[in-house]
This record gives structure tokens, sequence and C-alpha cells, in this order.
């Protein structure tokens, strides 16, 4: 019962996002082909949404809910690391057709072939946890 918010957000943000067809592969392929300015709109937009909270939050002093300053830490400036990685991870996107987000709400609405992709994003965070340490990071 403790965890309700919590699936009562996830539940929200699954209407939102395929409400707004952010789990359409149809969007998902006219954005990596630049035919549609749709997907570039909500991405776009949860990013200005997301820097705006970071601001309100630090310039706020925002507080947990046990009364503990939320401390947002810095990012290490690892330009390759982080190419690399949002390569490795366009690219998945873009073979598969949606992120990792969807993936829940794509099998939640029926579409059960999606099943695979989540076993292949399971596998493949299961193997970057193996070999984490022996990365450049």
């Amino acid at each position: 019962m403790k965890f309700i918010k919590f699936l009562l957000v996830g539940l929200v943000f699954g209407i939102v996002l395929t409400k707004s067809e952010a789990v359409s592969w149809y969007r998902i392929y006219e954005m990596f082909h630049f035919q549609s300015f749709h997907m570039y709109g909500i991405i776009g937009m949860a990013v200005v949404t997301g820097v705006v909270g970071l601001q309100f939050f630090k310039r706020r002093k925002v507080k947990d809910i046990a009364g503990q300053p939320i401390v947002i830490a810095d990012k290490e400036k690892l330009f390759t690391s982080y190419m690399v990685g949002g390569i490795i991870f366009g690219l998945g996107w873009g073979l598969v057709g949606t992120c990792p987000g969807p993936i829940y709400i794509l099998i939640g609405a029926g579409f059960w072939g999606i099943a695979i992709v989540l076993l292949g994003a399971l596998l493949g965070t299961f193997i970057y946890g193996l070999v984490k340490a022996k990365l450049p990071h």
C-alpha cells in the first residue's frame, strides 16, 4: 500500500505517453528520419521541464519528505563516455523503435513482441553491471 503513489504516477505517465503518441513506432521512425517535429517537441519540453525543476530545487533548497536537503551532485565531465553511451542508446532506440520507458507501456497495451526487447534491455543492463569495473569511466 505504501508504494501506491508510485503506481499511480506510473499509470498517469503511461497514459500521457500513450495519448501523446510518444510510444508509437511510427512517431519514432519519423523522428529519426527528421520527418516530423512531434517527438522533438515532446523531448524538448521534457528537457525544459527538467531544467526548470532542478533550478527550482537548487534555488529554493527544497527538502525531501524526511526533512533532509535534496542534494543534486554535479556530473563528471566525461565527454567521450557520454557520447559513446548516447550513441549506443540512440542506436538501440532507433533499431528497436522504443526507448526503455515505453517498453512497459507497450507490453501493457498488449504488444507482446516487445517482451523480447525488455529481455534484451535487462540482459544488456546485467552485462554492463558485470563489465562496469573494466570500462573507462
